[in-house]
Order: structure tokens, then sequence, then C-alpha cells
């Protein structure tokens, strides 16, 4: 650095080869969170097309004549079951929002907007496939009425996003305990390996639960903190995760028909994986992924009736929810244009 006085002020004059080094510290972070997504994008990539072949591998010779008629002589009882088990499942989802709010003390939002947002975001941004993208903006949207601000929004993102990983990733270590073998058919990994994973897995929620329980936590930049919940609020995420997965994948477990000798203790387990990996390809709900690590997981020569059960789950899980979101959202789009016009 070089100085220069011109009537008696002092001038500092940076030179290029000092500055250099700060400007590249600077975009140092910003290069790795581009190499970090890229990397994220490559991997979903790979799990998708693994997905794709398997899933052509495992649909050989299956007669969809069968698979219709299966469809077809479901028991409307059965049905309703599994829609009742799907609300259980959403109504749990709802409340993902509202911990997000509790935690970054907005509680001035009532449920009802809590649950719009959450249900809508989750079913339309799933549905197309770009979480990242499509999630964040319906959220603002819905809550922008109350003034949350773009960092308010990242951070109810951010704390859903917990809420549903730690619920995935319990329910998936303690199966994997219970029963190293349930999914040896995706991973092909030894029985020790998957318990000891499973330890290592459920020893680090343990590890976070115990670290955010006595005072509140922050991540991110001072300017631009992202609050983390209280010890008692992350335990309840975890059950509150749980529920949602387990009556997801009692849904599942009802319609498939009777005769296949699946046990729901192995087809949770095989669910909670599908879901995993679905998430971890970007793929809109999934598709091809979840749909060849069910099939693939729950591996059994007689593969008729397990597709029917599947396509009806996909139905009753992704595909109504997806358009009742969109119509959902959709007319609070036109009201609230309706009450933005003026009048004449």
């Amino acid at each position: 650095m070089s100085t220069t006085r011109i009537s008696g002020t002092t001038i500092e004059v940076v030179s290029r080869m000092d500055s250099f080094p700060e400007a590249v510290v600077l975009q140092k972070p910003q290069r790795s969170r581009v190499r970090l997504k890229g990397l994220g994008v490559l991997v979903g990539i790979t799990i998708a097309v693994v997905a794709v072949f398997a899933l052509i591998h495992a649909i050989k010779n299956v007669d969809y004549e069968v698979v219709s008629a299966i469809v077809r002589g479901t028991n409307a009882s059965v049905i309703v079951l599994a829609l009742v088990l799907v609300a259980t499942s959403y109504g749990s989802l709802t409340l993902y929002d509202l911990l997000a709010l509790r935690t970054i003390e907005r509680s001035d939002v009532p449920y009802r907007i809590a649950a719009l947002a959450s249900f809508t975001s989750y079913s339309i941004a799933h549905g197309f496939g770009a979480v990242a993208l499509i999630s964040p903006v319906i959220r603002y949207r819905i809550y922008s009425q109350y003034d949350l601000s773009v960092l308010d929004v990242a951070n109810i993102c951010f704390l859903t996003g917990l809420t549903f990983w730690l619920g995935n990733l319990t329910a998936l270590g303690l199966s994997l305990l219970c029963d190293p073998t349930a999914i040896r058919l995706i991973d092909h990994l030894p029985p020790e390996v998957s318990r000891w994973l499973a330890v290592a897995v459920l020893l680090g929620i343990v590890a976070f639960l115990v670290w955010s329980w006595h005072s509140p936590r922050s991540l991110g930049l001072r300017r631009w903190p992202i609050r983390l919940p209280s010890g008692p609020v992350v335990l309840l995420q975890i059950v509150i995760g749980i529920v949602d997965l387990g009556a997801a994948a009692l849904a599942m477990y009802v319609l498939i028909p009777s005769g296949t000798d699946i046990g729901v203790f192995r087809l949770t387990t095989v669910f909670v994986a599908a879901i995993v990996l679905g998430f971890a390809s970007n793929a809109p709900a999934g598709i091809g992924v979840f749909d060849a690590a069910i099939l693939i997981g729950l591996g059994d020569e007689n593969k008729e009736p397990l597709i029917a059960g599947l396509l009806m789950f996909r139905f009753v899980y992704h595909v109504l929810p997806f358009l009742i979101a969109l119509a959902l959202f959709g007319a609070v789009e036109g009201w609230r244009s309706l009450r933005a016009k003026p009048q004449v």
C-alpha cells in the first residue's frame, strides 16, 4: 500500500497487487457454493440415470392387464383409508412451517396461513421438481401479506427442510439399526456396515440435539443470520417428521394387495430410503427414482400387485395433492389480484 498527501489530506492508494488476494478471498465462498451446487446436480443426475436403468429392468415382463385389474378391483374402503393416512401426513407437514414461524418469533402469523404455505409450496414444488426455486417463491407470495422478508422466508425454508431431514434420517437410522438387511437390495451393503452407518447417523442427530438444547443457535453471516430451533423444538421436529413419514408409508402399505408377503416394518424402511433418493435426484416427485427404489427394495417376482399399489399411491399422495395445491394457490392469487384492483 502507498500513501499520497494532497492539501494536508492523506489518501491511501491500494495497488492492484495488494487488492488481488482480498478479491480472491471474497470470491472463494462464491466459488465453493457454485462447486457444491454443481456437485449436487451431478449427484442428482447420476441417481436419476441409474434409477431409470434399474426401473426399466424391474418392470420387464410385467403384465399390465393384471395391474389394471388389481387397481380396478381395489375396495373403495381401502382407498378411503389411504386418503385418510395421506391427509394425516400432509396435516403433520403443515406443522413444519408453524414451528419455523415460532422459531423466528413470528407467532402473529396464524396457523391457516402456515398450513396454506406449507401444503402449496411442498405439493407444487415437488410436483415440478424445482424445489429450491419454486418453494421459496410460493412461500414468499403467501407470507408477504404478513410482512415477512426474503430473509425470513429463506429461514423458514431452511427450518422446514431441517425438520424433513431430521425425521427422515432418524426413521431410517432406527429402521436400519433394528433390521440392517431391510434395504440390502438397494445399497448392497453388508448388514454390519448398514448397522454402523445407522449408529453414525443417530449419533449425529443426538449430537445436534444436545448442541442446540441449552442456548439459541444460529448459522450464516452476522448480517444475515439463520436462526436454529432450540433443543425441545428439534425433538418435536423429529417426532413430527416421523409421523409424516409413517402415515405416508402406511398409506402405501394399505394400497398394496394382500398376499405380497411384505411386512409393514420392511416397507417403511424401504419407503424412507426411496424418499431420500427421490429428493436427492431432484426429479419431479422423485419420479423414476422413488419407483425404482420401491420395486427393487421390496423385490418380489410377482411385481404386478406391487406396481398396482405403487400407482395408486402415486395418485393419492402426489397427483391429487398437486392438483389441489395448484387450484388452491391459483384461487388465492386470483382473490388477491381482485382485491388489488382499484374500484371504479
